[in-house]
């Protein structure tokens, strides 16, 4: 009799030592949704790529409703834009800034947190030839060639390398937007529909062939391609990019 009372305290406790051995078992991981982008193409040579901060009363446009509207004004139809970089409360670029030639706010080598200052940062910038290139920050050189310039951080990819920081399978997840220099030299702009990882931002930019992106905005990020049905009017902005043609 006792022998089997042991035999059965042995059992239960099999059972137990097993039961906790599944309690522990980490749950598998799901695969990440795959994640839809708003996409766009633009070849600088031949469009009106430009960056956009203020209105013709010095005050910051703010939101692609507005960008739109005051393009409209000049005769001209916005086809595309988003949101070009992070900013301050006052709305001014919290880093390099050129338009039309002329540097508004400097070049921002300094130290912080957030993503802005998560080493490499860089620079997106046109030159009057219509050429694009992103850069890193250390490697920029002002010259009176650059029309148009904005600053952010962190880099997506440098030399077709995705930035160090950025961990595969992260579940740091939020809506991003960025901009990339494609092999042909077009620009390519996008922003997730969806929340993604810095790391599959940057990892989406390489696939499309971009060896150098540049990260532009989180969760504020905005994108007007009514091409595509996607338009979003609203936000609270501070550098914006677009492409406008004559209005029809």
């Amino acid at each position: 009799m006792r022998l089997r009372q042991l035999l059965v305290l042995i059992g239960v406790a099999v059972l137990l030592v097993g039961a906790g051995r599944l309690l522990l078992t980490p749950a598998p991981v799901p695969p990440a949704a795959p994640v839809a982008y708003v996409r766009y193409e633009a070849d600088p040579r031949r469009q009106a790529l430009r960056l956009y901060w203020h209105d013709d009363q010095h005050q910051p446009l703010r939101s692609l409703g507005r960008l739109r509207r005051w393009l409209a004004g000049r005769g001209q139809r916005l086809v595309f834009a988003m949101n070009a970089g992070m900013f301050t409360p006052t709305h001014a670029p919290v880093g390099l800034y050129i338009e039309d030639f002329q540097t508004r706010v400097p070049l921002n080598t300094g130290t912080g947190r957030g993503n802005f200052y998560l080493k490499p940062n860089g620079v997106f910038y046109l030159l009057a030839d219509g050429r694009a290139g992103v850069c890193e920050t250390s490697r920029f050189r002002p010259r009176p060639t650059v029309r148009y310039a904005t600053q952010s951080g962190p880099l997506l990819v440098l030399d077709g390398q995705i930035h160090p920081a950025f961990t595969p399978g992260s579940r740091n997840l939020n809506i991003r937007n960025g901009v990339g220099v494609l092999p042909n030299g077009h620009v390519l702009l996008a922003m997730s529909k969806t929340p993604v990882s810095l790391y599959d931002f940057a990892a989406w930019f390489r696939r499309q062939g971009c060896r150098q992106a540049l990260y532009l905005d989180g969760a504020i990020s905005r994108a007007y391609l009514p091409a595509q049905g996607w338009v979003q009017t609203d936000g609270d902005l501070g550098v914006l990019i677009g492409v406008a043609e004559p209005a029809r």
